[in-house]
């Protein structure tokens, strides 16, 4: 009887594992070749490329400014015995704000007065007798020296008459300054020193602060490679300047730039500019913040996309443009800024192409897509940036 060797099972494992592979591989490619040819169109929104003229702009972030700031302080030293506004009123150029306890001044000028009509009564009295004393003279009565401390004596009596007047105008002078008004058209602030109080002059706190809201500025700072870009057109034509209230994003105020500061800051390499705002709608407020936009030109015949549209792989930018057939191609494309929520496309697109704009996950080169609704341009056509809006 013949005997044969033990084989062990675990010998064929090997075997059967990579027939298994083998067999799952199979199976797999099958199943990828039908998915591809039979998976369904996937449902798209698209746009269509546009070519408008676009703005040429810069973006910042602007603070509002008053245009004229002035602190009230007394220029003399009183009481305030009257107050003439209201705390957050406009007030006129002229206008009284406050009056000081005025007897004090009154009677230093007054005393002023007296002094000077009694110095003029006597140099009136001197300039007689050294006119009665040069006819003596002339006749031989008297000396030449008597009449020269007569005329001597009217000159400093007429010197003082001078010095008198001084007085009496600086005491007028001081009088006027009891009544503090208001030196430019303003809106005023919190009132600092109520009724009653004893005020010195200059001191501080100041009074009240006034702030001219009408017109405006608003100041924002760019970086230094613009600043060769915006004098190529400043102050050669007006630069208009749009200026975003924050949580309003499609109403500006306009204005025009008025200012380039002379030097750039060596810490932060940017430059300080400064825009000029009518503002009698008071829409703009000193302190505030805002975004600002600084339209320096137009480029004509722009061919814009949906930023959405924009997408970003290994070879770069690219976009799915969907053919006549609904077939979506992925072609690159060459983008050379934004604006709102469109991008500018320097090469790879023309007017009148779809794009898709939502729902790229889904879709698959050469594969179909199903095109749910059309985007003929740009979502914000009144033209109204967004806060976070970039620019070119």
């Amino acid at each position: 009887m013949k005997s044969f060797p033990f084989r062990s099972p675990w010998i064929f494992a090997p075997i059967l594992l990579c027939g298994l592979v083998f067999s799952l591989a199979c199976d797999s490619g099958k199943s990828q070749g039908v998915s591809a040819a039979e998976r369904p169109p996937a449902p798209v929104v698209v746009a269509v490329v546009q070519q408008r003229d676009i703005p040429i702009q810069i973006n910042a972030i602007g603070n509002v400014e008053a245009y004229q700031t002035v602190q009230i302080r007394s220029q003399v030293n009183g009481q305030i015995e009257k107050i003439f506004f209201k705390e957050g009123q406009d007030v006129r150029q002229g206008q009284l704000l406050f009056q000081l306890d005025k007897r004090p001044f009154q009677a230093d000028l007054d005393r002023a007065v007296g002094q000077l009509k009694h110095d003029q009564a006597q140099a009136e009295n001197s300039r007689q007798q050294a006119e009665r004393y040069n006819n003596l003279e002339k006749e031989g009565i008297v000396s030449h020296e008597q009449a020269d401390q007569l005329r001597t004596q009217a000159k400093a009596d007429a010197s003082a008459v001078e010095a008198d007047k001084a007085a009496v105008e600086a005491a007028r002078v001081q009088l006027q300054y009891t009544d503090i008004t208001a030196p430019i058209d303003a809106r005023t602030g919190a009132l600092m020193i109520n009724l009653g109080n004893l005020v010195k002059a200059n001191d501080t706190p100041y009074l009240v602060q006034l702030n001219q809201v009408s017109p405006i500025y608003v100041t924002f700072s760019v970086p230094e490679t613009a600043l060769s870009e915006i004098r190529q057109y400043f102050p050669a034509r007006k630069l208009t300047v749009l200026a975003y209230p924050k949580g309003d994003s499609a109403h500006a105020a306009q204005g025009n730039l008025s200012f380039i500061d002379n030097g750039v800051d060596m810490t932060t390499g940017m430059v300080k500019l400064k825009g000029a705002f009518a503002n009698r709608d008071r829409r703009l407020w000193p302190g505030e913040f805002v975004d600002a936009v600084l339209q320096l030109s137009v480029q004509k015949n722009a061919i814009v996309v949906q930023t959405k549209a924009i997408q970003t792989g290994q070879q770069g930018q690219y976009v799915y443009v969907v053919t006549p057939k609904d077939i979506a191609e992925s072609r690159p494309v060459e983008t050379s800024g934004t604006y709102h929520d469109l991008t500018l496309v320097s090469s790879g697109l023309k007017a009148g192409e779809r794009v898709v704009v939502n729902g790229h996950l889904r879709v698959a080169p050469k594969g179909k897509v199903l095109v749910q609704s059309t985007i003929s341009g740009s979502q914000d056509e009144a033209g109204a940036p967004t806060s976070s809006g970039g620019g070119l």
